[in-house]
């Protein structure tokens, strides 16, 4: 009898234990010694830019277009002698001799690039190559025996998890901040390749670039943006999964430029029409709505109408997952498309071939998008849903450009344009034609939807001068 009651105590006691062990996994008790341990492998990076000429008032600032007063003020602005842009973001160091890692948009056209280490050593960084659809960059400092991260499976990730963020918010010296992964696959409309981290670390400006370390210490994900209204940290920050980054900075490294593969298709979300119309049990897979002659696709015989579903056996669960999985191919690689035509169920295999970013349609139109200093997206069901829209047509701010016309009347990244000068817009191709008409002095009048509140905004497009 007694044997049995000790044999019971021990269960329970290894139960106890157990549960203790689980507790702390979830739950740790501090995460200075992670802190402590990673905190020398964290950069601040500061860059300098030089602006040249014609500085502009500040929104809300300026006189009547033509009146006497702003003509004055516009020649004072046209004498205006070439200033720096400073700008502050994080990195981490991947190799002992030097190599970091941070966003394109902490660096982007940056003049200077330093690097400040956590002892106070500063170097000028060298930029290696920077991809701007993913947002990263790679830097080298000429420097030996640095201490490095470990990279980590983002994969494996879990809602729920904790994680550690170490960045220079607001220019501030290394911070420390601790959270849990919120969600994963998150759509925010910064770029074609979204698929971010949110995680309720607070993340704030001057993070960006920084590591999002899970309890191993390893890095999972590149903190890049912030979901407020304010500017300030609401609990809602998005970092790049680690694995999505990886190939791109290997990529890096080894050539200073990325390629990727594609299909030649044009896609959308299937919704429930489509369901009902195709004769589809979910709505899981991309609609093929049109396919580029002589592209990839073509000559694999994808056609109009059809369903891509996977891709080499992986489920495509959305439109937004097949660009993603694609683009991770190599030209010339040979893929598995499981699709679905006609209700029946069939797998074509299709060499990817190389995307052509100077032929791109974006590129071709950027000049329109740039005399405003917007990169715009379209705006889909996802991006209405992530950024909480009214409407449901129009081109989403993807980037800003610092001291254009847009920036001074005010427009933020995640902002929706809908009309421009009283005409409703609906895509990107409808505002690109509207832009061709733009010229140098214009003043436009916007309405834009932030987050489901409705802003009317004047945008002056600067005069040009020749010399």
């Amino acid at each position: 009898m007694r044997f049995i009651r000790f044999v019971a105590l021990s269960f329970v006691f290894v139960s106890f234990l157990s549960l203790l062990t689980i507790q702390a996994n979830a739950l740790p008790n501090s995460f200075a010694d992670l802190a402590a341990a990673q905190a020398g492998a964290v950069v601040n990076i500061s860059t300098t830019k030089v602006v040249q000429g014609r500085r502009g008032l500040p929104p809300g600032f300026g006189f009547p277009q033509g009146s006497p007063f702003d003509q004055f003020f516009r020649g004072l602005q046209r004498n205006t002698p070439s200033h720096e842009q400073h700008a502050l973001g994080t990195g981490f160091i991947i190799s002992q001799d030097g190599y970091i890692v941070t966003n394109n948009h902490v660096v982007d056209g940056a003049d200077e690039i330093i690097v400040k280490m956590r002892n106070g050593k500063e170097y000028p960084a060298k930029l290696i190559g920077t991809d701007k659809k993913v947002d990263v960059a790679l830097l080298k400092v000429k420097a030996k025996g640095l201490q490095t991260v470990s990279l980590g499976n983002s994969d494996t990730l879990r809602v729920g998890d904790w994680v550690m963020a170490i960045g220079n918010p607001f220019g501030l010296s290394q911070t420390v901040t601790a959270g849990i992964v919120s969600a994963k696959g998150r759509v925010i409309g910064a770029g074609p390749y979204d698929h971010f981290i949110q995680t309720d670390a607070a993340i704030n400006p001057g993070n960006s670039g920084g590591p999002l370390f899970n309890l191993k210490g390893e890095v999972v994900g590149i903190n890049t943006a912030i979901y407020s209204r304010s500017g300030g940290n609401l609990g809602i920050g998005f970092a790049i999964p680690i694995n999505m980054a990886e190939p791109v900075i290997d990529e890096l490294r080894k050539t200073g430029h990325v390629t990727r593969a594609r299909l030649g298709v044009y896609i959308a979300e299937v919704d429930k029409a489509t369901m009902q119309a195709l004769g589809l049990k979910n709505k899981h897979g991309a609609l093929v709505r049109q396919v580029e002659n002589g592209s990839a696709a073509d000559k694999a015989g994808i056609k109009a109408g059809d369903v891509i579903v996977s891709v080499d056996g992986k489920t495509i669960k959305s439109m937004h997952d097949l660009p993603i999985r694609i683009a991770r191919r190599k030209p010339g690689e040979k893929v598995r498309i499981g699709l679905i035509r006609s209700g029946k169920s069939m797998t074509i295999t299709v060499k990817v071939e190389k995307m052509t970013e100077t032929a791109s349609k974006s590129d071709k139109t950027g000049k329109e998008q740039a005399k405003l200093g917007l990169l715009l997206g379209n705006l889909d069901a996802d991006l209405a849903e992530n950024l909480q829209t009214r409407v449901k047509k129009g081109v989403v701010v993807q980037q800003v450009q610092q001291g254009s016309a847009a920036a001074y009347a005010g427009i933020k990244r995640g902002d929706v344009i809908f009309q421009v000068n009283r005409h409703p817009v609906g895509n990107l191709d409808q505002f690109n034609r509207m832009a061709k008409h733009f010229k140098a002095g214009d003043v436009l009048q916007l309405l834009l939807d932030r987050h489901g509140n409705t802003l009317f905004v004047i945008v002056r497009l600067p005069k040009e001068h020749h010399d």
